[in-house]
């Protein structure tokens, strides 16, 4: 492990996972060191392309390495437990994509190693360090929302035609992208949820995983508040773009998410005259919290024809311009020595209010309480 203010790392899991590369390449704190891909001949692709010291086919052997200090998992949903507690008790600090879990026991286990070794774990939600919320998160720490009355998030897609495990997934399984948002802008932890399951996806989609709802929508109590906050998760057989929303209500201001992909965001304001209520708002882009090396990466992707792959691997791009705001909340926890945000303990509180929910909803609605151990 290095013991300076670089941290060495590795990303496994070279698709969504190839967009991280520049950015950590760029990033003055940390030295991208390996990348982990099964096909050898992407793997040389990518490190050729990026110019990336190490690649291992091997997840087992990139663990070896003793120059790794962290690792950026990038995998499919069903590898992330096993692959994140497996590098925590290699001694590497870990970061990985949503969701960290697909159940309690895994959240668990990832909560006591990081515990117990004394490593760093943050999942890496991208909707809690998009512009949007950073824009909202800012409206309500300055005062200008007021008293804070009620959130709700939404987050529907279409699914069909996904990798191997995602044809009937429960919606709530994946649910991270909603509920962070609603705990991350007041840094609470929801206490309890309830869920109804509506409509029915085809009979061969709902065979996988047992779960036949088309959507899943949960209110769940903020622990320690007199607020709730409702969730809306859609997959399959549900006619809507994608949409990632985020609506906040305060007493004196409040924000809603545009209904049509970029459009512009509404802003309502209290005490004015009904028709001057609303008024469209243009997000900031916040790439000046980033070191300068990372500013640079706007909303234009690329196609490396070398790695054979679209890389919009920039500020700006995907998930509200998240990635280089991600990495570098990672980077800097690491360097200073402070826990992530999110941090082991919230990433499962996040991840465990969607898995206890589709649990209320098989159950017909019935409330369920979020496990302790995410509530510290």
């Amino acid at each position: 492990m290095s013991t300076t203010s670089i941290v060495n790392i590795a990303i496994v899991g070279l698709g969504f996972g190839a967009e991280f590369i520049p950015i950590y390449q760029a990033h003055p704190n940390a030295r991208l060191v390996a990348v982990c891909q099964r096909d050898p001949a992407k793997l040389a692709a990518l490190r050729q392309a990026f110019g990336i010291p190490k690649g291992y086919t091997s997840y087992a052997e990139l663990l070896a390495d003793p120059e790794i200090d962290a690792v950026h998992i990038n995998t499919p949903i069903p590898d992330h437990a096993a692959q994140t507690l497996v590098a925590l008790a290699a001694g590497k600090h870990v970061a990985c994509t949503v969701p960290m879990a697909t159940t309690v026991e895994d959240c668990r286990k990832i909560v006591e190693l990081s515990a117990a070794t004394g490593l760093r774990y943050m999942m890496m939600e991208t909707v809690v360090y998009s512009r949007e919320f950073l824009y909202v998160k800012d409206l309500y720490e300055s005062g200008e929302l007021g008293k804070l009355q009620f959130m709700q998030a939404s987050h529907q897609q279409d699914m069909d035609g996904w990798p191997h495990y995602w044809p009937g997934l429960p919606p709530m399984w994946y649910a991270t992208h909603c509920v962070g948002p609603m705990l991350a802008l007041t840094n609470a932890r929801a206490e309890h949820v309830s869920c109804y399951g509506s409509g029915t996806i085809r009979p061969e989609l709902a065979a996988a995983y047992g779960s036949p709802f088309a959507v899943e929508s949960a209110h769940l109590k903020l622990r320690g508040s007199d607020l709730s906050a409702r969730i809306v998760r859609s997959l399959f057989d549900t006619a809507r773009q994608y949409r990632e929303s985020i609506d906040v209500y305060g007493s004196r201001k409040s924000f809603e998410w545009s209904l049509i992909e970029h459009e512009p965001h509404i802003l309502h304001t209290a005490k004015r005259p009904e028709p001057e209520i609303p008024s469209r708002v243009t997000v900031p882009d916040y790439a000046h919290r980033l070191p300068e090396g990372l500013r640079p990466y706007t909303t234009e992707g690329v196609y490396d024809t070398a790695a054979n792959m679209h890389l919009s691997f920039t500020q700006g791009s995907g998930h509200g311009g998240s990635h280089p705001h991600l990495a570098h909340e990672f980077v800097s926890a690491l360097v200073e020595g402070r826990d992530p945000r999110p941090n082991a303990p919230a990433s499962a509180n996040w991840t465990c209010v969607g898995l206890c929910a589709h649990q209320s909803a098989l159950a017909g609605g019935q409330r369920v309480d979020l496990p302790e151990f995410t509530l510290g």
